[in-house]
């Protein structure tokens, strides 16, 4: 499968000026996992995209790549 951008998760951190290694002690998760989200090597789970949006304060859509063109 190719690797597509399917997230926004890294643009979205950039813009609340926050970093990866925060998000990931807030979610007790591995810097290595974050990174691998930032990049779309991996997906996050739709409950982790939930906790992700409150840690970030926005509304979970905003982390999605939208599919309308």
């Amino acid at each position: 499968m190719s690797k597509e951008n399917l997230n926004r998760i890294k643009s979205v951190l950039a813009e609340k000026n926050r970093s990866g290694k925060e998000l990931a002690n807030h979610l007790n998760k591995t810097e290595s996992t974050v990174s691998r989200w930032c990049t779309n090597e991996i997906q996050p789970s739709i409950e982790t995209l939930y906790e992700i949006s409150i840690f970030l304060k926005v509304d979970i859509r905003e982390l999605l790549v939208s599919t309308v063109k």
